[in-house]
């Protein structure tokens, strides 16, 4: 599709999205955990190169440039690694490792490393939220986006990523939240039928992210569960920030 469209669409999405409409109350409905299915993942891929996924990315590293991070960063639910890249790219001190749960996707982010030079600067592993392959307290810095929503087990996922971090490591997560504005949510749904590629639709996405997700009360009520000590969720029109850190005994 023409970029120009697309970024009118985009225009129209955020400019109804942030408008004074009332929120949506819908019921969660869990989705799948992975994209395996060859051509899912190559359509995700397609449309995450996108001129309003690059912007999220870019909103989502200036938001991490907030807390400064530093030594190991963990991208959990990394999929086609354009994230990981782009903080590859804007902190060259760091050792960034990308994990996700799809084969699929840790060999489309390899493939999308190589072709880039960045092949050496990160490392991709296989693993699920809920039992991931690193060490206890190995990591200064874990981020995951668009992911949550994903997670079978969000409390042991939670858990798994405090394990994972050094005493004083943060987490800092992005995802959809499922209270959005109706506008967006209609237009998400006209966005999947006319504009979002067949290999997406036949999962469901992105409408099954965003029924999907959580709202801002229920993030709050997960949290409460968690071992993190401190924590803060800023929400957005369509999308929530949370931030976490793993304080000392």
């Amino acid at each position: 599709m023409n970029t120009y469209i697309i970024l009118l669409v985009l225009v129209i999405i955020i400019g109804l999205a942030l408008s004074g409409l009332s929120r949506i109350q819908l019921p969660r409905k869990p989705g799948f955990e992975g994209i395996e299915d060859p051509e899912a993942a190559e359509a995700y891929d397609r449309i995450s190169r996108w001129p309003q996924f690059r912007l999220l990315r870019h909103m989502f590293a200036r938001r991490l440039a907030n807390y400064q991070p530093q030594g190991t960063l963990v991208d959990i639910g990394c999929g086609p690694g354009l994230l990981t890249m782009l903080l590859a790219r804007r902190y060259p001190h760091l050792h960034i490792v990308g994990v996700d749960a799809a084969e699929e996707m840790i060999r489309t982010a390899g493939a999308n490393a190589a072709s880039l030079g960045f092949s050496d600067r990160i490392e991709f592993q296989l693993g699920d939220v809920a039992d991931l392959p690193l060490a206890d307290g190995t990591v200064d810095f874990a981020v995951s986006t668009f992911s949550l929503h994903h997670w079978s087990d969000p409390v042991r996922g939670f858990s798994e990523i405090h394990r994972i971090l050094k005493p004083g490591g943060q987490l800092l997560l992005f995802d959809f939240r499922r209270d959005t504005r109706r506008t967006f949510h209609w237009l998400l749904r006209f966005a999947q039928r006319m504009i979002i590629p067949a290999g997406l639709r036949h999962i469901n996405e992105p409408l099954g992210s965003l029924l999907s997700s959580y709202t801002r009360s229920e993030l709050q009520d997960l949290f409460v569960q968690l071992p993190f000590k401190e924590w803060k969720i800023d929400g957005g029109a369509v999308w929530a920030f949370v931030w976490a850190v793993k304080r000392t005994l």
